[in-house]
């Protein structure tokens, strides 16, 4: 083997366990935790505590994605591992956590409309951001995507709470105060879901169209 390959493995190997790594490792699983706490509370008929073991996972993991890229930028640990696995796990979170949810009966009716854009959004993204990196074409994320994923993870946040949260409100409206603000959210974050899908379609239309 070549010297230069086995620097190249160690570096790989090196970035692959830095802590920004490990930060997103931490989010990915924190996935069948969050899962499987509503799945005990609400279809295996457990506990309400577990809603806030559930919420309390997931904002550690929203924490974590933070400050997985703020370290990677900050300690000069950025690798194309890194930069691939980061949105992944942000994906498997956010999808798992509406699957679930959609699977208690917390996201119902109309409202399961917005989780499906949201995860159509999600999916198209994903294939577009591969398309475009073939092409050596980076669409840099906007300010109002991260307020999207700001409000999609405070939304999914208060339906994780669901049920727990609304046995702590002094009064009840509809499906429960802080469920009904948690659908609300949701909304918003599918219409800004949409608006910054569009981006990233106008984006690999054009070089589509190039070619």
């Amino acid at each position: 083997m070549d010297m230069s390959d086995v620097s190249t493995t160690r570096l790989s190997s090196r970035h692959s366990l830095a802590l920004p790594n490990l930060l997103t490792y931490a989010r990915i699983a924190a996935v069948p935790v969050v899962v499987a706490c509503i799945y005990w509370e609400s279809i295996l008929e457990g506990p309400l505590w577990l809603r806030w073991v559930a919420l309390g996972v997931f904002i550690v993991a929203g924490v974590t994605d933070f400050f997985d890229g703020y370290l990677a930028r900050a300690w000069a640990q950025q690798s194309d591992f890194g930069q691939m696995l980061d949105p992944i796990a942000d994906k498997l979170l956010v999808a798992s956590c509406l699957l679930i949810l959609s699977a208690d009966d917390t996201i119902k009716g109309w409202s399961l409309w917005a989780a499906v854009v949201i995860l159509c959004r999600e999916i198209l993204v994903s294939g577009l951001r591969e398309y475009l990196a073939g092409l050596r074409v980076s669409v840099p994320v906007t300010h109002l995507a991260k307020w999207k994923t700001a409000v999609q993870l405070v939304a999914i946040g208060f339906l994780l709470a669901g049920d727990a949260g609304n046995a702590v409100m002094p009064f009840r409206i509809g499906p429960g105060l802080v469920t009904l603000v948690g659908l609300v959210l949701l909304w918003i974050s599918a219409v800004l879901t949409l608006y910054t899908g569009w981006d990233y379609f106008r984006a690999g239309l054009h070089h589509l169209m190039k070619d």
